[in-house]
């Protein structure tokens, strides 16, 4: 596809899809992710006809004039949508497919200064909340969904949802509408609760012999939290 009709399809993809948009001057003054991607749309074209220099030139331009830093090798599919954008790395290896929405503060980076293939392959389809750090050559397989602030740092396979430091994969609470960031279950709180009530039955199947001694352990405890907490005024 020629490269000023992708930039067109960019624009139209905003236009039709986020519910934000009032007027179609906000696109020029509202959208540093979309002018970010349609600045590296024209970086990568000169990059990949061997003009490095001036691409990282255009590159640096677009960091300074939307804070999104996007290496001019990192390769783009089409309507992709960096939301509010601040913030955004893309590394030099990075593949990103069609229809992919990332938010601000992403990184896409690397954990090796290995030459080659060291960054992320996000598939089509993919939406990546803001805050996440998606790091290695790792592929982010197609309509997945990463929460936000999560570190992922191995494969996520499609139709998946990865959260947490380091991400696990949820085989649950994957919706196939594009955000739903909010059904995507809290597996600490989940698993705490678990904890608690399993403490609980442990201590009612006790004899009543072995309860005061428990009781003597909280006292102490608490007395310990106490300490704490008052150090800390």
């Amino acid at each position: 596809m020629q490269l000023f009709k992708l930039i067109k399809e960019d624009f139209s993809n905003v236009k039709n899809n986020d519910p934000a948009l009032h007027s179609s001057l906000e696109l020029f003054f509202n959208y540093p992710g979309l002018w970010a991607l349609s600045f590296h749309r024209i970086a990568h074209s000169i990059h990949k006809k061997g003009f490095i220099k001036l691409a990282r030139f255009i590159s640096a331009l677009n960091l300074f004039l939307t804070s999104i830093d996007i290496h001019p090798a990192a390769s783009f599919g089409r309507r992709v949508f960096i939301d509010h954008g601040t913030g955004v790395v893309v590394g030099e290896t990075a593949v990103i497919g069609n229809d992919v929405l990332i938010y601000q503060q992403v990184t896409l980076g690397g954990v090796s200064t290995n030459k080659g293939k060291r960054h992320p392959t996000v598939e089509d389809g993919v939406v990546i909340g803001a805050g996440a750090k998606v790091l290695g050559n790792i592929t982010i397989g197609v309509n997945s969904k990463i929460g936000a602030n999560s570190v992922v740092i191995k494969d996520v396979p499609p139709n998946s949802t990865a959260v947490g430091i380091p991400a696990r994969i949820l085989k649950r609470g994957f919706d196939k509408t594009p955000l739903s960031h909010n059904k995507i279950p809290d597996v600490n709180k989940e698993i705490f609760e678990y904890l608690v009530k399993r403490i609980e039955a442990l201590e009612d199947a006790m004899p009543e012999s072995s309860k005061q001694h428990i009781k003597d352990i909280d006292d102490k405890l608490d007395a310990i939290y106490d300490n704490f907490i008052h150090s800390m005024d």
